[in-house]
């Protein structure tokens, strides 16, 4: 099993956990942007956007390279599939025990009166009554 650092963990969690970063990350998956254009659906301050690009950073997911005047972002994947295969182990984990309790649940009931059982004598037959 490959060990992960706790720490990488909850920065790459904690910066996906918003939707304005999660936004920014799909934008940025088509392709590198300079920070204005980054900024330009969300309703927001760019002083605010720098912010969120600055915990996205801390996290690994995005690179800032400056030309000139302009910040151009970069979307880093490494973070992401290292989230998502520790995840993908605990998937394994829970489709194979869900996989167990449906088959568990599946079985036919296999409940059977052993002759005798009524009274508490396995041995004793079971009483034949004549009723006219």
């Amino acid at each position: 099993m490959v060990k992960y650092s706790s720490e990488t963990l909850t920065k790459t969690f904690a910066a996906l956990a918003d939707p304005t970063r999660r936004a920014m990350l799909e934008r940025l998956s088509h392709g590198p942007l300079p920070v204005s254009a980054l900024a330009e659906p969300f309703q927001v301050s760019l002083p605010a956007i720098s912010k969120q690009l600055r915990v996205l950073e801390r996290a690994g997911l995005v690179v800032q390279e400056k030309d000139g005047r302009i910040r151009l972002c970069h979307l880093q994947t490494g973070p992401m599939e290292r989230a998502a295969h520790w995840i993908e182990q605990y998937r394994r984990f829970w489709d194979g025990q869900l996989e167990s309790l449906a088959s568990y649940l599946e079985e036919p009931a296999q409940e059977e009166i052993p002759p005798g059982a009524a009274t508490g004598d396995p041995h004793q037959e079971p009483e034949e009554t004549n009723t006219p």
